[in-house]
């Protein structure tokens, strides 16, 4: 491959559209197709301390699970930690943190024959320290696929938004992946947005269906980001809530609300409906009366001989200092990303960008 045709940029039109969830996909179909394949996510606002590094939470990702040649720092250059901006502003050097990117995409180069490169959010994010996506793609004279949401009229405006920083830089836009679209809507949606984009000679490389189960957190989510300490179901942390109940209601009504996928949130000395949540998930009515995780609030310890009955179950059972209503209303705005760990989201992704997204055209494109 010519150095103009061994590289692509995915970008998105805003956060939360899925570009770390095509990229992952993306790049498990691509290294089906070429033979070594690398990866860069230039610049990182969500990091992980790795020996010591600041390493780009997808970067950590994409390296634990295909193992990409290159070192995880070339993978992450540059991670944008609490006062990188204003710092930026007061002292920073565009050519320093341009060169170090550079300096990393060559060597992650030179050990492939192909690298995806990932994104941060919009065209623009990254602009308060040039580096927008925009100015990442220019730099590295990269093509850009870009990821939009579900729908038509909206989808359509921000990507002509988008390109528009691109077309400002000379960066060339070589088409778009529609994500998280409801499986009703899959003919119409995709029928009108290729209509759309092609007035507006921009092509439409995929659509894709929302699956719960990529914006389900998993228990072991939960674990880490409230901070709490696991009581028992340490081999089940892997298991998805796609819906959660309060406990604030007797045993016999709770039950009614339980099942697959059910978290339980209730206070610490809510013992009897501790018990009943165990006692549902427990032989045939597990799928009716069962649950898939239990949080306990408010720093209340059940009593050591329920401890020691729950500790026994395969049910992860999470204690948090906060109290329910923020536990919940936390929950309810969380931000899935997918993990390492995550092996049902890792598989469902690979499995939706190869059948919904036109592969063997983006391989001719880029």
């Amino acid at each position: 491959m010519s150095d103009q045709k061994n590289k692509v940029f995915i970008a998105a039109t805003r956060q939360n559209d899925g570009k770390t969830i095509v990229s992952l996909g993306l790049y498990a179909a691509l290294r089906k197709r070429i033979k070594k394949i690398g990866y860069i996510k230039p610049v990182g606002q969500h990091y992980l301390v790795v020996d010591g590094k600041k390493i780009d939470k997808d970067a950590v990702l994409i390296n634990s699970v295909y193992h990409p040649a290159g070192q995880l720092q070339d993978m992450s250059p540059i991670a944008v930690p609490h006062g990188f901006t204003e710092n930026y502003i007061k002292h920073g050097k565009k050519e320093v943190l341009s060169r170090r990117i550079k300096k990393s995409f060559r060597d992650i180069q030179k050990v492939n024959d192909f690298v995806l490169i990932e994104g941060t959010g919009h065209a623009g994010v990254g602009s308060v320290f040039d580096l927008s996506n925009s100015d990442v793609a220019s730099l590295l004279r990269a093509k850009v696929i870009i990821v939009s949401i579900g729908g038509v009229g909206k989808p359509i405006d921000e990507i002509m938004l988008n390109k528009a920083m691109f077309d400002a830089k000379g960066v060339e836009v070589l088409g778009v992946i529609i994500n998280k679209v409801h499986e009703s809507k899959i003919k119409k949606i995709s029928r009108l947005v290729k209509a759309g984009l092609a007035r507006k000679k921009i092509e439409l490389l995929g659509v894709i269906p929302y699956r719960e189960v990529l914006s389900s957190p998993t228990m072991e989510q939960l674990l880490e980001d409230l901070e709490g300490k696991l009581l028992g179901g340490k081999d089940a942390l892997n298991n998805s809530i796609h819906r959660m109940i309060i406990g604030a209601m007797p045993p016999h009504e709770a039950l009614g609300y339980f099942g697959k996928g059910t978290l339980l949130i209730t206070p610490g000395s809510r013992e009897d409906l501790i018990l009943a949540a165990i006692s549902g998930s427990l032989g045939e009515h597990v799928e009716t009366y069962g649950v898939s995780g239990i949080i306990l609030t408010g720093k209340i310890t059940p009593h050591r001989h329920v401890l020691r009955l729950i500790s026994g179950y395969n049910i992860p059972i999470i204690q948090v200092k906060a109290d329910t209503f923020s536990v919940a209303s936390y929950i309810h705005d969380l931000i899935v990303k997918i993990r390492p760990t995550d092996t049902d989201k890792i598989r469902a992704t690979e499995e939706l960008v190869e059948k919904y997204v036109a592969i063997d055209r983006v391989m001719k494109l880029i």
